[in-house]
Protein backbone atom coordinates (compact mmCIF):
# COMPACT_ATOMS: atom_id res chain seq x y z
CA UNK A 1 0.00 0.00 0.00
CA UNK A 2 1.35 3.52 -1.05
CA UNK A 3 -0.29 6.67 -0.54
CA UNK A 4 1.32 10.22 0.04
CA UNK A 5 1.25 12.13 3.06
CA UNK A 6 1.65 15.65 3.47
CA UNK A 7 2.22 17.92 6.46
CA UNK A 8 -1.84 17.84 6.64
CA UNK A 9 -2.36 14.03 6.77
CA UNK A 10 0.15 13.07 8.80
CA UNK A 11 -1.45 15.41 11.69
CA UNK A 12 -4.08 14.14 11.30
CA UNK A 13 -3.66 10.56 11.18
CA UNK A 14 -1.69 10.89 14.19
CA UNK A 15 0.83 8.26 15.15
CA UNK A 16 0.07 5.20 13.26
CA UNK A 17 2.58 4.32 10.36
CA UNK A 18 1.48 2.54 6.80
CA UNK A 19 5.10 0.58 5.63
CA UNK A 20 6.58 3.14 2.99
CA UNK A 21 8.70 5.85 1.98
CA UNK A 22 6.45 9.05 1.94
CA UNK A 23 7.68 12.02 0.54
CA UNK A 24 11.58 11.78 1.89
CA UNK A 25 9.82 10.05 5.01
CA UNK A 26 10.51 6.40 6.14
CA UNK A 27 6.69 5.66 7.76
CA UNK A 28 7.15 1.92 10.06
CA UNK A 29 4.08 0.49 9.86
CA UNK A 30 4.61 0.18 14.11
CA UNK A 31 3.20 2.54 16.35
CA UNK A 32 6.11 4.60 18.13
CA UNK A 33 6.44 3.38 21.79
CA UNK A 34 6.70 7.15 23.56
CA UNK A 35 4.56 9.15 21.88
CA UNK A 36 1.88 6.61 21.34
CA UNK A 37 1.93 4.30 24.55
CA UNK A 38 0.47 6.56 27.07
CA UNK A 39 -2.90 6.63 24.93
CA UNK A 40 -2.60 2.67 24.79
CA UNK A 41 -2.86 1.44 28.53
CA UNK A 42 -1.66 2.59 31.89
CA UNK A 43 0.91 0.50 33.73
CA UNK A 44 3.41 0.16 36.78
CA UNK A 45 5.77 2.53 35.13
CA UNK A 46 2.66 4.96 34.51
CA UNK A 47 3.95 7.22 37.27
CA UNK A 48 7.07 7.34 39.93
CA UNK A 49 6.14 9.68 42.62
CA UNK A 50 5.70 6.68 45.63
CA UNK A 51 8.75 4.78 45.39
CA UNK A 52 10.00 2.99 48.52
CA UNK A 53 13.92 2.54 48.83
CA UNK A 54 15.69 0.17 46.56
CA UNK A 55 16.18 -3.53 48.41
CA UNK A 56 19.54 -5.59 48.28
CA UNK A 57 20.69 -6.62 44.76
CA UNK A 58 18.95 -9.42 43.01
CA UNK A 59 20.42 -12.24 40.77
CA UNK A 60 20.97 -9.96 38.35
CA UNK A 61 23.10 -7.53 40.62
CA UNK A 62 20.22 -5.48 40.06
CA UNK A 63 18.66 -3.03 43.82
CA UNK A 64 15.27 -2.71 42.88
CA UNK A 65 12.11 -1.16 45.09
CA UNK A 66 9.95 -3.31 46.68
CA UNK A 67 7.59 -5.23 44.49
CA UNK A 68 9.94 -5.15 41.13
CA UNK A 69 12.10 -8.01 39.38
CA UNK A 70 14.98 -8.03 36.83
CA UNK A 71 15.97 -10.62 33.84
CA UNK A 72 18.31 -10.64 31.47
CA UNK A 73 17.25 -10.10 27.89
CA UNK A 74 20.37 -10.30 25.76
CA UNK A 75 23.87 -10.39 26.45
CA UNK A 76 26.69 -9.25 23.53
CA UNK A 77 27.70 -11.80 21.56
CA UNK A 78 25.44 -14.46 22.36
CA UNK A 79 22.34 -15.02 20.64
CA UNK A 80 18.83 -13.41 22.86
CA UNK A 81 17.23 -16.35 24.16
CA UNK A 82 19.17 -18.75 22.49
CA UNK A 83 17.68 -17.74 19.30
CA UNK A 84 20.16 -18.84 16.15
CA UNK A 85 21.26 -16.78 13.74
CA UNK A 86 22.14 -13.30 15.17
CA UNK A 87 23.79 -12.69 17.94
CA UNK A 88 23.72 -9.05 20.09
CA UNK A 89 26.09 -6.40 19.98
CA UNK A 90 28.31 -4.94 21.85
CA UNK A 91 28.21 -1.39 23.79
CA UNK A 92 24.19 -1.54 23.67
CA UNK A 93 23.50 2.16 24.28
CA UNK A 94 20.25 4.04 23.01
CA UNK A 95 17.14 2.77 22.99
CA UNK A 96 13.23 2.52 22.42
CA UNK A 97 10.40 0.51 21.76
CA UNK A 98 7.84 0.14 19.01
CA UNK A 99 4.49 -1.39 18.96
CA UNK A 100 3.63 -4.37 16.74
CA UNK A 101 0.52 -5.09 15.11
CA UNK A 102 0.16 -8.24 16.91
CA UNK A 103 -0.14 -7.12 20.29
CA UNK A 104 3.61 -7.60 21.01
CA UNK A 105 6.64 -4.67 20.59
CA UNK A 106 10.09 -4.33 19.32
CA UNK A 107 12.94 -2.89 21.72
CA UNK A 108 15.90 -1.16 19.21
CA UNK A 109 19.29 -1.03 20.69
CA UNK A 110 22.47 0.83 19.25
CA UNK A 111 26.01 -0.49 19.30
CA UNK A 112 28.36 2.01 20.26
CA UNK A 113 31.61 0.77 17.75
CA UNK A 114 33.91 2.37 16.28
CA UNK A 115 35.42 1.40 12.67
CA UNK A 116 32.13 1.41 11.14
CA UNK A 117 31.20 -1.95 13.04
CA UNK A 118 28.19 -0.01 14.78
CA UNK A 119 25.01 -0.20 14.10
CA UNK A 120 21.31 -0.73 15.31
CA UNK A 121 19.64 -4.26 16.68
CA UNK A 122 16.22 -4.90 17.41
CA UNK A 123 14.55 -7.64 20.00
CA UNK A 124 11.35 -8.76 18.66
CA UNK A 125 8.39 -9.74 22.13
CA UNK A 126 5.08 -11.26 21.58
CA UNK A 127 2.21 -9.91 23.61
CA UNK A 128 3.12 -12.17 26.19
CA UNK A 129 6.42 -10.55 26.36
CA UNK A 130 8.90 -13.74 25.16
CA UNK A 131 11.28 -12.87 22.87
CA UNK A 132 10.80 -14.40 19.33
CA UNK A 133 13.06 -12.48 16.81
CA UNK A 134 16.15 -11.22 16.99
CA UNK A 135 17.73 -9.20 14.31
CA UNK A 136 20.07 -6.14 13.28
CA UNK A 137 18.37 -3.16 11.47
CA UNK A 138 21.56 -1.08 10.64
CA UNK A 139 25.12 -2.20 10.00
CA UNK A 140 28.57 -1.11 8.99
CA UNK A 141 28.24 2.52 10.81
CA UNK A 142 30.04 3.78 13.79
CA UNK A 143 29.71 4.98 17.69
CA UNK A 144 26.08 4.88 17.52
CA UNK A 145 25.16 5.98 20.74
CA UNK A 146 21.48 7.79 21.70
CA UNK A 147 19.29 8.79 18.96
CA UNK A 148 15.30 9.29 19.10
CA UNK A 149 11.99 7.16 18.60
CA UNK A 150 10.20 9.24 15.77
CA UNK A 151 5.64 8.99 16.19
CA UNK A 152 5.77 7.90 13.11
CA UNK A 153 7.21 4.63 14.13
CA UNK A 154 10.54 5.15 13.13
CA UNK A 155 13.91 4.93 14.88
CA UNK A 156 16.60 7.47 14.53
CA UNK A 157 20.52 6.42 15.60
CA UNK A 158 23.15 9.03 16.07
CA UNK A 159 26.41 8.59 15.78
CA UNK A 160 28.86 10.32 17.90
CA UNK A 161 32.06 11.61 16.30
CA UNK A 162 32.93 14.83 14.68
CA UNK A 163 31.95 13.20 11.13
CA UNK A 164 28.80 12.06 12.65
CA UNK A 165 25.24 11.65 10.84
CA UNK A 166 22.00 10.29 12.18
CA UNK A 167 19.95 7.58 10.29
CA UNK A 168 16.38 6.71 9.81
CA UNK A 169 15.41 2.86 10.57
CA UNK A 170 12.76 0.38 10.42
CA UNK A 171 12.79 -0.93 13.50
CA UNK A 172 10.84 -4.28 11.70
CA UNK A 173 13.83 -4.62 9.71
CA UNK A 174 11.75 -4.45 6.18
CA UNK A 175 12.88 -1.49 5.00
CA UNK A 176 17.03 -0.27 4.65
CA UNK A 177 17.44 2.46 6.92
CA UNK A 178 18.29 6.14 5.43
CA UNK A 179 20.92 8.41 6.26
CA UNK A 180 19.46 11.84 7.05
CA UNK A 181 22.36 14.26 6.42
CA UNK A 182 20.05 17.35 6.42
CA UNK A 183 20.31 16.47 10.37
CA UNK A 184 23.88 17.87 10.03
CA UNK A 185 27.07 16.46 10.47
CA UNK A 186 28.36 16.62 14.14
CA UNK A 187 29.02 14.76 17.14
CA UNK A 188 25.48 13.77 17.34
CA UNK A 189 23.99 12.48 20.56
CA UNK A 190 20.52 12.47 20.82
CA UNK A 191 17.18 13.39 19.33
CA UNK A 192 13.39 14.04 19.74
CA UNK A 193 10.91 15.11 17.88
CA UNK A 194 8.69 18.04 18.60
CA UNK A 195 5.54 17.44 16.53
CA UNK A 196 3.38 20.36 17.21
CA UNK A 197 6.29 22.75 16.12
CA UNK A 198 7.25 20.28 13.47
CA UNK A 199 10.89 20.20 14.37
CA UNK A 200 13.18 18.16 15.94
CA UNK A 201 15.87 18.78 18.74
CA UNK A 202 19.62 17.64 18.81
CA UNK A 203 22.27 17.39 20.78
CA UNK A 204 25.71 17.66 20.86
CA UNK A 205 28.14 15.56 22.92
CA UNK A 206 31.07 17.78 23.16
CA UNK A 207 32.21 19.99 26.10
CA UNK A 208 31.05 22.97 24.08
CA UNK A 209 28.47 21.70 21.66
CA UNK A 210 25.65 23.14 20.57
CA UNK A 211 21.57 22.69 20.88
CA UNK A 212 20.48 22.05 17.75
CA UNK A 213 17.23 22.46 15.97
CA UNK A 214 15.75 20.83 12.61
CA UNK A 215 13.20 22.25 10.46
CA UNK A 216 11.98 20.00 7.70
CA UNK A 217 11.34 21.87 4.46
CA UNK A 218 7.98 20.27 3.76
CA UNK A 219 7.04 18.75 7.20
CA UNK A 220 6.99 16.27 9.32
CA UNK A 221 7.58 13.13 8.97
CA UNK A 222 9.97 14.45 5.61
CA UNK A 223 13.49 14.61 7.06
CA UNK A 224 14.78 14.55 3.72
CA UNK A 225 15.61 18.49 3.18
CA UNK A 226 15.42 21.34 5.74
CA UNK A 227 17.24 23.97 7.90
CA UNK A 228 19.70 23.16 10.48
CA UNK A 229 19.91 25.76 13.46
CA UNK A 230 21.74 26.63 16.85
CA UNK A 231 20.97 27.72 20.24
CA UNK A 232 22.12 30.98 21.23
CA UNK A 233 21.06 32.62 24.53
CA UNK A 234 19.41 35.75 25.51
CA UNK A 235 18.38 37.23 28.40
CA UNK A 236 15.08 38.82 29.21
CA UNK A 237 13.36 40.24 32.35
CA UNK A 238 10.42 38.39 33.71
CA UNK A 239 8.41 39.43 36.55
CA UNK A 240 11.76 41.34 37.98
CA UNK A 241 13.90 38.68 37.37
CA UNK A 242 16.27 37.84 34.60
CA UNK A 243 15.23 34.78 32.75
CA UNK A 244 17.37 33.06 29.70
CA UNK A 245 15.35 32.72 26.43
CA UNK A 246 16.44 30.49 22.94
CA UNK A 247 16.33 32.10 19.73
CA UNK A 248 17.43 29.92 16.90
CA UNK A 249 20.21 30.93 14.35
CA UNK A 250 20.88 28.91 11.22
CA UNK A 251 23.88 26.78 10.51
CA UNK A 252 25.11 27.60 7.23
CA UNK A 253 26.57 24.52 5.75
CA UNK A 254 24.54 21.51 8.12
CA UNK A 255 27.01 19.11 6.15
CA UNK A 256 30.14 20.64 7.79
CA UNK A 257 32.68 20.59 4.58
CA UNK A 258 34.77 22.85 5.71
CA UNK A 259 34.32 24.21 9.67
CA UNK A 260 32.52 22.62 12.00
CA UNK A 261 28.51 23.33 12.09
CA UNK A 262 28.25 25.07 15.90
CA UNK A 263 31.81 26.93 14.75
CA UNK A 264 30.05 28.31 11.52
CA UNK A 265 27.69 30.89 13.94
CA UNK A 266 28.71 33.41 16.08
CA UNK A 267 27.27 33.88 19.19
CA UNK A 268 25.85 30.17 19.35
CA UNK A 269 25.17 29.04 23.33
CA UNK A 270 27.92 26.28 24.26
CA UNK A 271 26.64 23.21 26.59
CA UNK A 272 28.76 21.10 28.36
CA UNK A 273 28.22 18.02 26.68
CA UNK A 274 24.80 17.39 25.23
CA UNK A 275 23.61 13.78 26.07
CA UNK A 276 19.96 12.79 25.87
CA UNK A 277 16.75 14.67 25.31
CA UNK A 278 12.76 13.72 25.54
CA UNK A 279 9.88 16.16 25.08
CA UNK A 280 6.41 16.03 27.31
CA UNK A 281 3.98 18.31 26.95
CA UNK A 282 5.49 21.43 25.42
CA UNK A 283 9.16 20.75 27.31
CA UNK A 284 12.31 19.01 26.11
CA UNK A 285 14.37 17.72 29.02
CA UNK A 286 18.12 17.50 27.66
CA UNK A 287 21.36 16.40 30.10
CA UNK A 288 24.94 17.95 30.00
CA UNK A 289 27.53 15.45 31.38
CA UNK A 290 30.32 17.76 32.12
CA UNK A 291 28.27 19.78 34.54
CA UNK A 292 25.74 17.37 35.52
CA UNK A 293 22.81 19.19 34.69
CA UNK A 294 18.76 18.48 33.77
CA UNK A 295 17.43 21.25 31.49
CA UNK A 296 13.93 22.24 30.21
CA UNK A 297 13.78 24.21 26.97
CA UNK A 298 9.57 25.17 26.59
CA UNK A 299 9.12 24.74 23.13
CA UNK A 300 6.63 27.74 23.20
CA UNK A 301 7.95 30.04 25.22
CA UNK A 302 11.78 29.14 24.38
CA UNK A 303 12.40 29.86 27.69
CA UNK A 304 15.18 27.75 29.23
CA UNK A 305 15.28 26.65 32.54
CA UNK A 306 17.12 24.32 35.07
CA UNK A 307 15.59 21.13 36.62
CA UNK A 308 18.53 19.60 38.31
CA UNK A 309 22.24 21.04 39.29
CA UNK A 310 24.36 18.43 41.35
CA UNK A 311 25.86 22.29 42.54
CA UNK A 312 22.26 23.11 44.19
CA UNK A 313 20.40 20.42 44.51
CA UNK A 314 19.42 19.04 47.99
CA UNK A 315 19.84 15.69 46.98
CA UNK A 316 22.57 15.36 44.79
CA UNK A 317 22.44 11.79 44.11
CA UNK A 318 22.67 12.20 40.14
CA UNK A 319 25.20 11.83 38.47
CA UNK A 320 27.37 11.43 34.96
CA UNK A 321 23.98 12.39 33.62
CA UNK A 322 22.99 10.71 30.21
CA UNK A 323 19.89 9.12 28.46
CA UNK A 324 16.68 10.39 29.53
CA UNK A 325 12.96 9.28 29.43
CA UNK A 326 9.56 10.26 30.24
CA UNK A 327 6.94 8.29 31.87
CA UNK A 328 3.08 9.54 30.78
CA UNK A 329 3.08 11.76 33.59
CA UNK A 330 5.92 13.48 33.30
CA UNK A 331 8.27 12.00 35.23
CA UNK A 332 11.82 12.50 34.39
CA UNK A 333 13.80 9.15 34.16
CA UNK A 334 17.77 9.67 33.75
CA UNK A 335 20.09 7.46 33.40
CA UNK A 336 23.91 7.68 34.73
CA UNK A 337 27.56 7.11 32.57
CA UNK A 338 29.47 5.35 35.49
CA UNK A 339 28.55 7.79 38.92
CA UNK A 340 26.79 4.90 41.15
CA UNK A 341 25.11 3.23 38.18
CA UNK A 342 21.87 4.64 39.05
CA UNK A 343 18.12 5.54 36.98
CA UNK A 344 17.36 8.45 38.44
CA UNK A 345 13.31 9.70 39.16
CA UNK A 346 13.09 13.09 38.92
CA UNK A 347 9.23 14.61 39.96
CA UNK A 348 8.35 17.43 41.10
CA UNK A 349 9.57 17.45 44.62
CA UNK A 350 11.67 14.66 44.24
CA UNK A 351 15.01 13.36 43.48
CA UNK A 352 14.86 9.08 44.12
CA UNK A 353 16.77 6.33 42.54
CA UNK A 354 14.60 3.87 40.58
CA UNK A 355 17.36 1.00 40.36
CA UNK A 356 20.91 0.74 40.72
CA UNK A 357 23.46 -1.81 39.14
CA UNK A 358 25.95 -3.01 41.64
CA UNK A 359 29.38 -4.51 40.32
CA UNK A 360 29.57 -2.82 37.30
CA UNK A 361 31.85 0.63 38.24
CA UNK A 362 33.47 0.67 34.39
CA UNK A 363 30.08 0.32 32.62
CA UNK A 364 27.09 3.25 32.12
CA UNK A 365 23.15 2.67 31.97
CA UNK A 366 21.99 2.76 28.53
CA UNK A 367 18.82 2.98 26.28
CA UNK A 368 16.25 3.33 28.94
CA UNK A 369 12.68 2.99 28.03
CA UNK A 370 9.21 1.48 28.50
CA UNK A 371 7.08 -0.89 26.85
CA UNK A 372 4.19 -0.28 24.49
CA UNK A 373 1.69 -0.94 27.86
CA UNK A 374 4.46 0.83 30.61
CA UNK A 375 4.40 -2.60 32.50
CA UNK A 376 7.93 -3.09 31.32
CA UNK A 377 11.22 -1.42 31.81
CA UNK A 378 14.26 -2.00 29.58
CA UNK A 379 17.72 -0.57 29.75
CA UNK A 380 21.51 -2.33 29.12
CA UNK A 381 24.57 -2.23 31.40
CA UNK A 382 26.66 -0.89 28.27
CA UNK A 383 29.50 -2.84 29.38
CA UNK A 384 28.64 -4.82 32.12
CA UNK A 385 30.43 -6.10 35.13
CA UNK A 386 33.89 -6.61 32.30
CA UNK A 387 34.13 -3.00 31.58
CA UNK A 388 34.39 -3.79 27.63
CA UNK A 389 32.39 -3.22 24.96
CA UNK A 390 31.89 -7.30 24.37
CA UNK A 391 30.32 -7.60 28.24
CA UNK A 392 27.12 -5.83 27.22
CA UNK A 393 23.49 -6.77 29.21
CA UNK A 394 20.25 -5.92 28.47
CA UNK A 395 17.75 -5.98 30.81
CA UNK A 396 13.95 -5.83 31.58
CA UNK A 397 12.43 -4.68 34.63
CA UNK A 398 8.44 -5.81 35.44
CA UNK A 399 6.30 -5.63 38.54
CA UNK A 400 6.01 -9.34 40.95
CA UNK A 401 2.85 -10.91 39.55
Amino acid sequence: MSRQIDRRNFLRMGLQGVSLFAAGGLVSSSISSKAHASELSVGVFNSLNDLDELLPPDENGVMLPPGFKSRIVARSGEAPIGLPGYTWHPAPDGGATFATEDGGWVYVSNSEVRSNHGGVGALRFNSEGDVVDAYSILQDTSINCAGGPTPWGTWLSCEEFDKGQVYECDPMGNTKAVLRSALGTFKHEAVAVDVPNQCLYLTEDLVDGGFYRFLPDNGLPNLATGTLQIASLVEREVDGENASFIEWLTVPDALASNEPTRKQVEGFCPFKGGEGIGIFEGKAYFTTKHDNRVWIYHTDSQLLDILYDVETSSNPILKGVDNVVITPTGDVLVAEDNGDMQLVVLTEDRVVPLLQIIGHERSEITGPTFDPSFQRLYFSSQRGSTGRSTGGLTYEISAIS
